[in-house]
């Protein structure tokens, strides 16, 4: 007898290769749009968690103030104001510059990569902030046109248990934010 026996193919053909190709590029094509929009959500996210570590600083200098009442309190080597009526974190809000301002981000580790702005009219690069409130921006849209819409708020409270308050602005949207 006699047994040829046909050697085994290896690989692809070209035609099955085209179609792994054509599917893999309609699947970046869908999921593409959906990554590149996402800096609006981080700026929104980084926001929600600048306006966490405020209030948390807010309450943690609220209860060394409780403790031991002061002008100032020196809180991880950042001396933040604090206002005497209320016991919570003060910021001057005509002066962008004072120690107050300073101070409260420092405590909260947000110095080196937020900016206030004080209260004021709004300009094409400048958000409204309203009287007695702070704003607060991030540094790397500072002075741009996303500042006008991507901000938070603090409104330092004046009176006894009464608590500070920190607000995203209500335009602080993920497409407000890209």
């Amino acid at each position: 007898m006699n047994k040829s026996i046909k050697s085994a193919q290896g690989g692809f053909t070209l035609i099955e290769l085209i179609v792994v190709i054509v599917i893999l590029g309609i699947l970046a094509a869908t999921a593409l749009p959906r990554f590149t929009n996402l800096s609006g959500d981080a700026r929104v996210a980084s926001l929600n968690a600048a306006r966490g570590a405020l209030n948390a600083t807010a309450a943690m200098t609220h209860g060394r103030h409780l403790l031991a009442p002061a002008a100032t309190q020196n809180v991880e080597g950042a001396v933040v104001t604090m206002n005497a009526a209320s016991g919570y974190p003060d910021v001057v809000t005509t002066n962008v510059n004072a120690a107050a301002n300073t101070g409260l981000l420092q405590a909260a580790g947000l110095a080196g990569d937020y900016v206030i702005i004080a209260e004021g009219t709004a300009t094409a690069t400048r958000p409204l902030i309203p009287a007695g409130s702070v704003g607060i921006v991030a540094g790397a849209v500072a002075n741009t046109a996303l500042a006008v819409n991507c901000f938070m708020t603090y409104t330092p409270a004046r009176v006894a248990n009464t608590a500070p308050v920190v607000a995203l602005a209500a335009t602080a949207t993920a497409d407000n934010c890209q």
